[in-house]
């Protein structure tokens, strides 16, 4: 199979296997801008099964763009609580905000006005160019990578080997139905190029697919050598009145999980020292200690936190920074470190105290 025949060969397989995606528009309907930006935003580190829930609930609060744009950010970032990567969810709401006010609920049908907007970077404004638009875009997500390196069995590893698979992706990219064969590439991926244990003898491009010939294309594609991650170490204080209200605060709007809920504690850091644990403590209580710290995993670090849990009186104030929030926390946007934290401490498997 030349490479001019791939499009035609993949398209066709689409066409009779693509994936029922609740932000995909059916066969010969036109894609709702605002359905394929608010799912591509979503998608990004994040697993198609993780997001259609989270997707189902945004268009349930907010149907349109203007709607979202009217939002508050508390709700819109509690409504994103869960689905990680927490700067995606301002940056939505940035961009709802600008679509709204300077292109009057409309979505810019071009790749470079798209990736003007607040959150776009170059994967996403080909995506919504070309699916939302039919404009033909080079649209490369870690699916298309992997199909790409396999079919072409690309040694290089990033970013060289990247810079290689845009550069196939480009040639291959067709005029003709570009949204279609985007998503044709990414079920691909998704469901017969799979990282491990690809389903080969079902591929349409079996054919021309040099890391099948070589019989190795779990091989591909080809990744860096993995960095270290530093560990790094904190404390929280699980804080709850008799009504059972609990202590929480709000993270500076930028950075990491920004604009977010949490439980008050310390800085983390890699030389964290636990007997000054209790100088962090956001009220004077009487605080026992979890036996086991939390654990959690960020892109760039590990980290472990040592989680205090005090009783406050049914009259004390929350100090400057903090407020007292209902006991089922529920109106609050905990992101999953947090929420894996509160259930820890509603636990109570208590070991030394502070």
């Amino acid at each position: 199979m030349c490479d001019a025949a791939i499009p035609d060969a993949v398209l066709a397989w689409y066409d009779r296997h693509r994936r029922v995606l609740p932000w995909r528009a059916p066969p010969g309907a036109t894609a709702d801008p605002y359905a394929v930006w608010l799912s591509e935003i979503m998608l990004q580190q994040t697993t198609v099964a993780a997001v259609k829930s989270y997707f189902s609930a945004f268009l349930a609060h907010w149907p349109n763009v203007d709607a979202l744009a009217r939002a508050p950010a508390e709700e819109v970032m509690r409504q994103w609580a869960g689905l990680g990567y927490y700067s995606r969810a301002r940056n939505l709401h940035a961009c709802a905000k600008t679509v709204s006010a300077q292109f009057g609920g409309q979505f810019p049908d071009k790749e470079a006005a798209l990736r003007a907007l607040p959150g776009l970077g170059p994967y996403t404004a080909a995506a919504v160019a070309a699916i939302a638009f039919g404009r033909k875009a080079v649209v490369v997500d870690g699916n298309v990578e992997r199909v790409l390196s396999r079919l072409h069995a690309i040694e290089a590893p990033p970013p060289a080997g990247k810079r290689l698979i845009y550069a196939k992706a480009e040639a291959l990219t067709p005029a003709e139905r570009p949204g279609d064969y985007a998503q044709a590439m990414m079920d691909l991926g998704a469901t017969i190029c799979t990282p491990k244990n690809p389903a080969c003898a079902l591929c349409p491009l079996n054919g021309a697919c040099a890391a099948f010939r070589a019989g190795d294309p779990a091989r591909f594609p080809v990744k860096a050598a993995k960095r270290d991650r530093p560990l790094r170490r904190g404390a929280a204080f699980f804080v709850a009145r008799p009504d059972g209200a609990v202590l929480v605060r709000t993270r500076p709007p930028k950075g990491l999980l920004g604009g977010m809920t949490e439980i008050p504690g310390s800085p983390w850091s890699e030389d964290f020292d636990e007997a000054a644990a209790p100088r962090h403590a956001p009220v004077a209580a009487n605080y026992r200690r979890l036996a086991r710290p939390v654990e959690h995993s960020f892109t760039h670090f590990a980290l472990q936190l040592s989680v205090y849990v005090g009783e406050a009186g049914a009259d004390m104030p929350a100090p400057e920074g903090c407020r007292w929030a209902a006991g089922d926390l529920e109106n609050e946007a905990l992101p999953s470190l947090m929420r894996k934290l509160v259930g820890a401490a509603r636990r109570r498997e208590f070991g030394g105290d502070a």
